[in-house]
This record gives C-alpha cells, sequence and structure tokens, in this order.
C-alpha cells in the first residue's frame, strides 16, 4: 500500500530581471548537495503559504510577502513520496542568508548542478515565466 504524499511547499524568489534563488540541499539530508528551490514540509493544520512563509523565515531569514501558487507536482523518491506547490514570489523583505548552513545561489540561466529531478523539467516552463512577465 503506498503512502499518502507529503505535502511541501516550494517557494521560487523571482527578482525582476528574472533571476531565481536555488538552495543547496545540506549534509546528511536525502540528495545532500543537490539543488532545488527553498522550502519545506507542510505542518499539520497549517495552510501551504504559511508553510511557504515559515520555512523561508528558517531557512534563510526573508519574509515573504506576496506569493501566488504556480503549479503542483507529485514525485516519488526512493525515501519520499511528495506532492510539491510551487509559489512564485517577487515580493520579499530581507536579503537570503545561510540560517541553515546551506549554499545558496541566484541564477539567471541555471547553471548549478546536479539538480534534484522533480525540479528539472520545471525549469523550462519556469523560463517562461521569468521572461515574459510584464
Amino acid at each position: 500500500m503506498s503512502q499518502a504524499p507529503i505535502n511541501v511547499a516550494v517557494g521560487i524568489l523571482m527578482k525582476s530581471n528574472g533571476d531565481i534563488l536555488l538552495g543547496q540541499r545540506p549534509a546528511g539530508k536525502p540528495y545532500e548537495g543537490y539543488w532545488e528551490f527553498p522550502g519545506g514540509k507542510v505542518e499539520q493544520d497549517e495552510s501551504i503559504l504559511d508553510a511557504l512563509k515559515r520555512e523561508f523565515v528558517e531557512e534563510l531569514g526573508v519574509n515573504i510577502v506576496s506569493a501566488e501558487p504556480w503549479c503542483c507536482v507529485e514525485y516519488v523518491y526512493p525515501h519520499a513520496h511528495v506532492r510539491l506547490h510551487f509559489f512564485i514570489s517577487r515580493e520579499w523583505q530581507g536579503e537570503p542568508q545561510s540560517l541553515e548552513g546551506q549554499a545558496f545561489a541566484w541564477q539567471g540561466e541555471v547553471g548549478v548542478t546536479p539538480l534534484l529531478p522533480a525540479t528539472i523539467p520545471l525549469l523550462e516552463c519556469l523560463d517562461v515565466e521569468r521572461y515574459t512577465a510584464t
């Protein structure tokens, strides 16, 4: 019997020039060293947007001012079945800091590797958002 997917809030910080923020998974976690969009598990009785805001404060010291739901993807990793709820935020307060010891990088054309498998197919779709937004 398969497990119900774990809901995960994922945030894409997007600068006005289209650059996006990617973080590197820290040591000791599954897929350590892989790059991904920041976020984390949704706690019981927490909305997805509230989880996103909490995770960004905890991981990066950033306050999300506004975020729009972008897409939802289910992915089955060897260690977990996840339902990833992606939000795009163009409005936040504070500069990202590495509060959990993770590396992060602003990316125009995404050049960091390796990327978390669930992230790869989204980049092409995301480019449409990044470079056609008014």
